[in-house]
Protein backbone atom coordinates (compact mmCIF):
# COMPACT_ATOMS: atom_id res chain seq x y z
CA UNK A 1 0.00 0.00 0.00
CA UNK A 2 2.46 2.38 0.69
CA UNK A 3 4.61 1.71 -2.24
CA UNK A 4 2.23 1.67 -4.90
CA UNK A 5 -0.22 5.03 -3.39
CA UNK A 6 3.30 6.75 -2.19
CA UNK A 7 5.11 6.41 -5.64
CA UNK A 8 2.01 7.24 -7.27
CA UNK A 9 1.63 10.49 -5.45
CA UNK A 10 5.26 11.00 -5.34
CA UNK A 11 5.32 10.95 -9.39
CA UNK A 12 2.34 13.15 -9.52
CA UNK A 13 0.11 9.86 -11.00
CA UNK A 14 -2.72 10.50 -9.02
CA UNK A 15 -4.73 8.56 -11.26
CA UNK A 16 -3.23 5.34 -10.55
CA UNK A 17 -4.85 5.35 -7.30
CA UNK A 18 -7.79 4.52 -8.91
CA UNK A 19 -6.10 1.49 -11.18
CA UNK A 20 -7.11 -0.08 -6.94
CA UNK A 21 -9.54 2.87 -5.50
CA UNK A 22 -12.39 3.10 -7.85
CA UNK A 23 -12.83 6.78 -7.91
CA UNK A 24 -9.56 7.15 -5.74
CA UNK A 25 -8.78 10.23 -7.90
CA UNK A 26 -10.98 13.03 -9.63
CA UNK A 27 -10.14 15.83 -11.82
CA UNK A 28 -11.12 18.64 -10.26
CA UNK A 29 -11.88 17.69 -7.21
CA UNK A 30 -9.52 19.06 -5.03
CA UNK A 31 -11.40 18.43 -1.54
CA UNK A 32 -12.55 14.95 -2.05
CA UNK A 33 -8.67 13.74 -3.29
CA UNK A 34 -7.67 15.67 -0.57
CA UNK A 35 -10.01 13.36 2.01
CA UNK A 36 -9.26 10.07 -0.10
CA UNK A 37 -5.36 10.85 -0.06
CA UNK A 38 -5.91 11.41 3.62
CA UNK A 39 -7.57 8.31 4.30
CA UNK A 40 -5.17 6.05 2.37
CA UNK A 41 -2.37 7.58 4.24
CA UNK A 42 -4.41 7.04 7.57
CA UNK A 43 -4.58 3.76 6.57
CA UNK A 44 -1.01 2.96 6.38
CA UNK A 45 -0.31 3.99 10.17
CA UNK A 46 -3.29 1.85 11.13
CA UNK A 47 -1.56 -1.09 9.61
CA UNK A 48 1.34 -0.82 10.95
CA UNK A 49 0.25 0.50 14.08
CA UNK A 50 -2.55 -2.15 14.93
CA UNK A 51 -0.43 -5.18 15.11
CA UNK A 52 2.38 -3.20 17.38
CA UNK A 53 -0.36 -2.65 19.77
CA UNK A 54 -1.04 -6.21 20.29
CA UNK A 55 2.62 -7.51 20.83
CA UNK A 56 3.00 -8.51 24.54
CA UNK A 57 6.44 -7.84 24.48
CA UNK A 58 5.98 -3.81 23.51
CA UNK A 59 3.32 -3.66 26.21
CA UNK A 60 5.57 -5.27 28.50
CA UNK A 61 8.91 -3.20 28.04
CA UNK A 62 7.48 -0.05 26.33
CA UNK A 63 4.22 0.89 28.15
CA UNK A 64 4.45 4.83 27.13
CA UNK A 65 4.93 4.17 23.24
CA UNK A 66 1.69 1.26 23.79
CA UNK A 67 0.17 4.31 25.72
CA UNK A 68 0.55 6.92 23.13
CA UNK A 69 0.59 4.60 19.80
CA UNK A 70 -2.80 3.35 20.84
CA UNK A 71 -4.15 7.30 21.19
CA UNK A 72 -2.95 7.81 17.66
CA UNK A 73 -4.68 4.31 16.60
CA UNK A 74 -7.68 5.17 17.99
CA UNK A 75 -7.83 8.71 16.49
CA UNK A 76 -6.53 7.54 13.49
CA UNK A 77 -9.52 4.73 13.26
CA UNK A 78 -11.72 7.47 14.04
CA UNK A 79 -11.23 9.52 11.46
CA UNK A 80 -10.72 7.42 8.62
CA UNK A 81 -14.34 6.01 9.77
CA UNK A 82 -15.41 9.68 8.79
CA UNK A 83 -13.70 9.49 5.89
CA UNK A 84 -14.71 6.55 4.95
CA UNK A 85 -18.05 7.74 5.06
CA UNK A 86 -17.45 10.59 2.93
CA UNK A 87 -16.45 8.45 0.07
CA UNK A 88 -19.29 6.29 0.13
CA UNK A 89 -22.24 8.81 0.50
CA UNK A 90 -21.09 11.82 -0.98
CA UNK A 91 -17.75 10.97 -2.82
CA UNK A 92 -19.38 7.86 -4.63
CA UNK A 93 -18.09 4.58 -4.72
CA UNK A 94 -18.68 0.93 -6.39
CA UNK A 95 -21.48 -1.44 -5.20
CA UNK A 96 -24.59 -0.82 -3.94
CA UNK A 97 -27.31 0.15 -1.00
CA UNK A 98 -26.51 -2.50 0.28
CA UNK A 99 -23.04 -2.50 0.33
CA UNK A 100 -22.89 1.08 1.57
CA UNK A 101 -25.01 0.28 4.33
CA UNK A 102 -23.00 -2.38 5.44
CA UNK A 103 -19.48 0.34 5.08
CA UNK A 104 -21.85 2.45 7.36
CA UNK A 105 -22.35 0.08 10.12
CA UNK A 106 -18.57 -1.17 9.93
CA UNK A 107 -17.94 2.66 10.75
CA UNK A 108 -20.13 3.19 13.75
CA UNK A 109 -18.79 -0.47 15.12
CA UNK A 110 -15.18 0.90 14.77
CA UNK A 111 -16.43 4.17 17.16
CA UNK A 112 -18.54 2.52 19.45
CA UNK A 113 -15.21 0.04 20.10
CA UNK A 114 -12.74 3.25 20.37
CA UNK A 115 -14.50 4.67 23.02
CA UNK A 116 -15.17 1.68 25.15
CA UNK A 117 -11.04 0.93 24.75
CA UNK A 118 -10.55 4.28 25.76
CA UNK A 119 -12.98 4.24 28.58
CA UNK A 120 -11.39 0.78 29.93
CA UNK A 121 -8.22 2.28 29.60
CA UNK A 122 -8.91 5.39 31.05
CA UNK A 123 -9.87 3.78 34.26
CA UNK A 124 -7.59 1.11 34.12
CA UNK A 125 -9.73 -1.75 33.72
CA UNK A 126 -6.81 -3.59 31.55
CA UNK A 127 -9.38 -6.73 31.03
CA UNK A 128 -12.03 -5.45 29.06
CA UNK A 129 -9.32 -2.57 27.35
CA UNK A 130 -7.91 -5.37 26.09
CA UNK A 131 -10.94 -7.02 25.05
CA UNK A 132 -12.24 -3.97 23.31
CA UNK A 133 -8.92 -3.14 21.87
CA UNK A 134 -9.44 -6.60 19.88
CA UNK A 135 -12.60 -5.79 18.37
CA UNK A 136 -11.33 -2.47 17.94
CA UNK A 137 -8.55 -3.85 16.02
CA UNK A 138 -11.09 -6.56 13.94
CA UNK A 139 -13.73 -3.71 12.90
CA UNK A 140 -10.75 -1.32 11.78
CA UNK A 141 -9.24 -4.10 9.41
CA UNK A 142 -12.97 -4.95 7.95
CA UNK A 143 -11.64 -3.75 4.10
CA UNK A 144 -8.75 -6.13 4.73
CA UNK A 145 -10.97 -9.46 6.04
CA UNK A 146 -13.39 -8.31 2.75
CA UNK A 147 -10.16 -7.95 0.37
CA UNK A 148 -8.72 -11.50 1.50
CA UNK A 149 -12.34 -12.88 0.92
CA UNK A 150 -12.95 -11.52 -2.15
CA UNK A 151 -9.86 -13.38 -3.36
CA UNK A 152 -10.00 -16.49 -1.50
CA UNK A 153 -13.57 -16.74 -3.40
CA UNK A 154 -11.94 -15.96 -6.33
CA UNK A 155 -9.14 -18.29 -6.67
CA UNK A 156 -11.16 -21.71 -5.26
CA UNK A 157 -13.82 -20.70 -8.26
CA UNK A 158 -11.19 -19.21 -10.67
CA UNK A 159 -13.67 -16.82 -11.90
CA UNK A 160 -16.56 -14.06 -10.22
CA UNK A 161 -19.20 -15.96 -8.88
CA UNK A 162 -22.35 -14.95 -7.49
CA UNK A 163 -21.65 -10.94 -8.19
CA UNK A 164 -21.35 -9.06 -10.97
CA UNK A 165 -17.57 -7.95 -11.66
CA UNK A 166 -18.12 -4.78 -13.25
CA UNK A 167 -21.28 -3.48 -11.04
CA UNK A 168 -19.72 -5.29 -7.51
CA UNK A 169 -23.20 -6.01 -6.79
CA UNK A 170 -24.66 -9.84 -6.21
CA UNK A 171 -25.46 -12.14 -3.45
CA UNK A 172 -21.87 -13.05 -2.61
CA UNK A 173 -20.71 -9.41 -2.20
CA UNK A 174 -23.99 -8.50 0.18
CA UNK A 175 -22.83 -11.56 2.42
CA UNK A 176 -19.23 -11.06 2.24
CA UNK A 177 -19.48 -7.19 2.86
CA UNK A 178 -21.45 -8.12 6.13
CA UNK A 179 -19.06 -10.77 7.01
CA UNK A 180 -15.83 -8.49 6.41
CA UNK A 181 -16.61 -7.46 10.49
CA UNK A 182 -19.62 -9.80 11.91
CA UNK A 183 -17.87 -12.80 11.18
CA UNK A 184 -14.71 -12.07 12.65
CA UNK A 185 -16.02 -10.99 16.09
CA UNK A 186 -18.18 -13.54 16.20
CA UNK A 187 -15.12 -15.83 16.40
CA UNK A 188 -13.53 -13.80 18.87
CA UNK A 189 -16.79 -14.22 21.06
CA UNK A 190 -16.39 -17.82 20.37
CA UNK A 191 -12.80 -17.79 21.71
CA UNK A 192 -13.87 -15.65 24.66
CA UNK A 193 -16.77 -18.11 26.00
CA UNK A 194 -14.46 -20.76 25.05
CA UNK A 195 -11.40 -19.98 26.89
CA UNK A 196 -14.09 -19.11 30.59
CA UNK A 197 -15.61 -22.14 29.86
CA UNK A 198 -14.67 -25.77 31.87
CA UNK A 199 -16.71 -27.46 28.90
CA UNK A 200 -13.53 -28.92 26.92
CA UNK A 201 -15.58 -29.79 23.98
CA UNK A 202 -15.82 -25.87 23.35
CA UNK A 203 -12.37 -25.44 23.70
CA UNK A 204 -11.58 -27.65 20.58
CA UNK A 205 -14.60 -26.24 19.04
CA UNK A 206 -13.17 -22.93 19.25
CA UNK A 207 -9.75 -24.02 18.35
CA UNK A 208 -11.34 -25.71 14.87
CA UNK A 209 -13.24 -22.53 13.95
CA UNK A 210 -9.88 -20.40 14.06
CA UNK A 211 -7.84 -22.72 12.25
CA UNK A 212 -10.16 -23.17 9.64
CA UNK A 213 -10.58 -19.63 9.07
CA UNK A 214 -6.64 -19.11 9.32
CA UNK A 215 -6.23 -21.80 6.72
CA UNK A 216 -9.10 -19.87 4.37
CA UNK A 217 -7.26 -16.57 4.71
CA UNK A 218 -3.83 -17.93 4.00
CA UNK A 219 -5.47 -19.06 0.96
CA UNK A 220 -7.01 -15.14 0.47
CA UNK A 221 -3.84 -13.45 1.22
CA UNK A 222 -1.75 -16.04 -1.46
CA UNK A 223 -4.18 -15.21 -4.30
CA UNK A 224 -4.74 -11.44 -3.29
CA UNK A 225 -0.48 -11.24 -2.85
CA UNK A 226 -0.10 -12.94 -6.41
CA UNK A 227 -3.03 -11.23 -8.74
CA UNK A 228 -2.89 -7.38 -6.81
CA UNK A 229 -0.11 -6.52 -4.42
CA UNK A 230 2.66 -8.09 -5.22
CA UNK A 231 2.31 -6.29 -8.89
CA UNK A 232 1.05 -3.30 -7.73
CA UNK A 233 4.49 -2.85 -5.50
CA UNK A 234 6.12 -2.99 -8.80
CA UNK A 235 4.33 -0.32 -11.07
Amino acid sequence: MILFYGNATAKGNFENWNKVLPRGYVAGETLGNLIVGSHLFLAAIIIIGGPLQLTPQLRKYAPVFHKWNGYLYILTAIILSLSGLYMVWIRGSIGGLIQHFSISINAILIMIAAIFAVKYAIIRDIKNHRIWAIRLFLVVNGVWFFRVGLYFWLFINQKPVGFNPYTFEGPFLYFLTFSQYTLPLAIFELYLKANKSSKKWLLQIATFVIFIFTMLMLIGIFAASVDLWFPKMNE
